[in-house]
This record gives structure tokens, C-alpha cells and sequence, in this order.
């Protein structure tokens, strides 16, 4: 796979229907709430209780779109993600060449990218196997935490967290990278606040996610 293929727009599908409990569709974006210097003690309660509530729940999957750039290199599609506990599978397509390649990993096993010209590649960190096939940069390790709205397990504590004022996460900076969170899904029916609108930066790499799907529970 040469990366000019992956300059062009792509998509990261999964394979099979995501159907688990506690879904949301997508709605309009709201005003993107400013960063508090204060967290009321009631907000404070109620973000641990969030936290508290996505760490006991190991299956998770959602659908939305995303755009990807590093310097003047770009592209945007889909991306649909599909989580048990530690491990991930995710298939990838880019939608003008119709080519589609699947990453798997997670749960003592290496990252496993398959689908690029000259046969599979793997290693142990999936965000350098992604960036040697492709050019991305994209934090893959930290994406499972990051993209529920919670500091990355396992990794160097986050620098900065801020919170809006019904106490949720709207900046964190760890391990290089500044996610911003701009706009939430509220809890309903049994299901956690969860991030609607994220965009991660790290130099010139840049990562940008709407989600139009939260899939919270088995399938």
C-alpha cells in the first residue's frame, strides 16, 4: 500500500451489525461549553459515577465519522470501532478505491493490520503499525479511554484535565496529545454521559471525531 492511497478520503468499518444495549443516534451539535475553574461537589459525584459506570463495562462499540491530518496530508470518512475489554477489532476501507484493510489487537495480542499490498504487518504498539503502513499518526492505545471521555489507563498520568461545569472532561493533555471535548450526549435510559464531539492534537497531527452512535453493553 503506497500512502498516496491513504491520502484519499477512507473509512474505518466494522464487520457485522453493531447492536448492543444503551444506544443513541446523532443529533445537532451544541455551543461548545467553556473549561471551569470550579466543579461543584454534586458534579464531582456525578463524573466519578460516570467513570465508575464505563470502567465496569467492558463491550462498547460506536459509529461516526472522522478526519485525519498530519501536516498537509488529510483524509475523513467513517469510522465504526467494536471494544471487548482489551481487545479491538476494526476494518478499514477507503471508499474511493474500494481497498479495506482490518486492525485487531488488544488482550496480550499485537497489533495485526491486514489488507495492504505486500501481506499483513504487526507489532506490539497498533498506532506505529498504522503510522509505518499509512502515515497517520493516530494514538490507538489511548483511544479506548480517551474516546469515553476518561484518562488513559496504563499510561503516564494526564498533565492537565479540565471540566465544564456539569463536571465532565472538556481538555485533556497526556502523553503528548491535547484532547478537547466539545460536545456530549447526556445520560439517558441507564446509559453514562458520553462524548459526542472530540479533537485530539499533537503537533501537526490531528485527529477529529463527531460519533452519531454510542453501543454500550454486549452485543
Amino acid at each position: 500500500m503506497n500512502q498516496m492511497t491513504w491520502r484519499a478520503p477512507w473509512v474505518l468499518v466494522m464487520a457485522g451489525v453493531l447492536s448492543a444495549c444503551g444506544s443513541v443516534s446523532t443529533r445537532q451539535a451544541s455551543p461548545v461549553t467553556p473549561e471551569v475553574a470550579e466543579v461543584s461537589a454534586q458534579a464531582q459525584a456525578a463524573e466519578q459515577a460516570r467513570r465508575d459506570a464505563l470502567r465496569a463495562q467492558p463491550a462498547w462499540a460506536f459509529q461516526g465519522r472522522v478526519a485525519i491530518s498530519k501536516g498537509r496530508n488529510g483524509g475523513n470518512g467513517r469510522i465504526d470501532w467494536q471494544q471487548q475489554g482489551g481487545g479491538y477489532q476494526i476494518s478499514l476501507a477507503a471508499p474511493v478505491t474500494r481497498q479495506s484493510w482490518q486492525l485487531s489487537g488488544g488482550d496480550g495480542q499485537p497489533a495485526r493490520l491486514e489488507g495492504l499490498d505486500g501481506g499483513p504487518r504487526s507489532g506490539d504498539d497498533a498506532g506505529q503499525v498504522l503510522a509505518e503502513a499509512t502515515g497517520w499518526e493516530i494514538p490507538v492505545e489511548q483511544l479506548p479511554d480517551w474516546v469515553r471521555g476518561l484518562p488513559a489507563q496504563g499510561a503516564i498520568a494526564p498533565e492537565h484535565l479540565g471540566f465544564d461545569a456539569e463536571g465532565r472532561p472538556r481538555v485533556l493533555r497526556q502523553q503528548g496529545w491535547q484532547v478537547d471535548y466539545l460536545d456530549w450526549y447526556p445520560a439517558e435510559a441507564g446509559r453514562p454521559a458520553l462524548p459526542r464531539r472530540i479533537e485530539a492534537v499533537n503537533g501537526d497531527a490531528k485527529v477529529r471525531l463527531i460519533v452519531d452512535e454510542w453501543s454500550i453493553g454486549a452485543p
